[in-house]
C-alpha cells in the first residue's frame, strides 16, 4: 500500500454530554433502559457501542418504509410483509430483496440518551444496505430522546447472498448524551471537527493494487463465519497499471482505502459522512463508526486506514487520485472507555490498509 500522506487527530473536550463509553451502556443493561431478550455475548459491548442482534423471525416486505410519528411498525407490516422466515437454523438473504427483522434489543431510553444506528464495517463490506428503525420514526438509523419501544433491522443484500441466524450482528447502536437528536435539516449534531478524508488510486508503488470490484452472481456468504471464502471467488483485484483514476461503473461495487492514516483517541468516537452529494453520483462507507482506539499507535493501530465502500449511481464516474470523498466528524465520549478498540479486544480492522470484510481468506 502507499504510505499514508497525513495522521488525523482532533483534540477535543467533552462541552454539555457525548457518546457514552462501554461501561455505561453496561449501565443501561443494568438499570433497564436496554433491554436484551437473550443475555449479552462476548464482544457484543465495543468500546463505545452495542452490536444489535437479528431475532428469530426475518420478513420479506415489498418495499423499504418508515412508519412515521404515531404509527408502530407491526401496523405497517400487516399491509407490506410477504411472507415470514425462520431464522432460527438460519436463511439465505437474496439480493435484491427487502427484510425486516425485530431485534433482540430494545429500549426503555431516558429522556437526556438518544441513539443512533449504523451498520457494523463487516457488513458495509459485504454491500449489505442494513438500517434500523423503530416505532414512530421518521428517519432512518435515528432513536429520539426517551425512546420506548422495539428495534428493526431493515435488510437488503446488493451484491452476495447472505446467510444469516438468530442472534448475527449486522448493526450497532452508539447512544448519546446531552447533544440534540434533531437531524431535520441533516446535520450531525457536532460540526465544529471535521476532517476530510480522499481516495488512494496511487496504488502500492509495486504492484500497483488499489482496491477490490465485486463480483457477481456468487455463492452465499454466511455473515458469521469468519475466514471461510476464498477472497477470489467473490472480488476481482484492481491494479492502477500506471493511471491514478477509477472509473466506477453504474451500480457496481468497490473497496477502496483513503489516502489518510486516521486515529480516534480513546476520549473520542468518530464517524464517517458523505463529503457532498453533489460532487457526484456516487455512496461512499455504509458502515460509518469509528470505535475510540481506532488507529491509536498505543492500541497496536499505526498507520490503520479507512476502507471505502464505493458504489456508483445511474452513470459510469470517474474518481480521481486524491479526490474528497467523504468526512470524519469526531465526537467527544462522556468518559474515557474502559476498553478501546484494538488487537486486545480481537478488533478485525485495527492497523487496516486495504482489507476486506473478516469473511475472506
Amino acid at each position: 500500500m502507499a504510505q499514508a500522506t497525513q495522521k488525523h487527530v482532533v483534540d477535543i473536550a467533552p462541552v454539555g454530554g457525548g457518546i457514552l463509553p462501554c461501561q455505561a451502556i453496561e449501565a443501561l443493561i443494568t438499570d433497564g433502559s436496554l433491554k436484551l431478550a437473550q443475555p449479552a455475548i462476548k464482544g457484543q459491548i465495543q468500546p463505545a457501542s452495542l452490536d444489535l442482534r437479528l431475532g428469530a423471525t426475518a420478513y420479506r416486505i415489498r418495499a423499504s418504509f418508515l412508519p412515521g410519528p404515531g404509527v408502530a411498525v407491526d401496523a405497517k407490516l400487516k399491509d407490506l410483509a410477504l411472507h415470514e422466515i425462520d431464522l432460527s437454523d438460519g436463511a439465505v438473504l437474496e439480493v435484491g430483496c427487502v427484510y425486516l427483522v425485530p431485534l433482540l434489543e430494545s429500549l426503555v431510553l431516558p429522556t437526556r440518551l438518544s441513539a443512533a444506528c449504523n451498520p457494523k464495517s463487516s457488513t458495509g463490506r459485504l454491500d449489505v444496505f442494513t438500517r434500523v428503525i423503530t416505532d414512530g420514526c421518521s428517519a432512518f438509523d435515528k432513536i429520539e430522546r426517551g425512546y420506548e419501544g422495539p428495534l428493526y433491522a431493515e435488510i437488503c443484500p446488493q451484491t452476495f447472498p447472505v446467510l444469516v441466524r438468530t442472534g448475527s450482528r449486522l448493526s450497532q447502536i452508539r447512544f448519546r448524551e446531552g447533544v440534540s437528536d434533531d437531524t431535520s435539516d441533516g446535520a450531525n449534531p457536532v460540526l465544529d471537527n471535521v476532517v476530510s478524508l480522499s481516495v488512494d488510486l496511487a496504488g502500492d508503488p509495486e504492484t500497483g493494487f488499489v482496491g477490490y470490484r465485486a463480483k457477481r452472481h456468487t455463492g452465499v456468504v454466511d455473515v458469521d463465519k469468519p475466514g471461510a471464502l476464498d477472497m477470489l471467488d467473490y472480488w476481482e483485484p484492481i491494479h492502477a497499471r500506471g493511471q491514478t483514476q477509477l472509473i466506477l461503473d453504474p451500480d457496481q461495487f468497490y473497496i477502496l482505502a483513503s489516502k489518510e492514516a486516521v486515529t480516534v483517541p480513546p476520549t473520542q468516537a468518530a464517524e464517517m459522512v458523505p463529503f457532498n452529494p453533489l460532487v457526484g453520483e456516487f455512496r461512499v462507507h455504509y458502515a460509518g463508526f469509528f470505535d475510540p482506539g481506532f488507529g491509536y499507535s498505543e492500541a497496536g493501530g499505526e498507520g490503520s486506514k479507512a476502507v471505502l465502500e464505493v458504489r456508483s449511481h445511474k452513470v459510469p464516474f470517474i474518481l480521481e487520485d486524491g479526490q474528497i470523498i467523504g468526512q470524519l466528524i469526531y465526537e467527544p465520549l462522556t468518559a474515557t472507555p474502559d476498553t478501546i478498540y484494538g488487537t486486545g479486544i480481537g478488533s478485525h480492522y485495527q492497523a487496516q490498509g486495504l482489507k476486506l470484510s473478516k469473511h475472506f481468506r
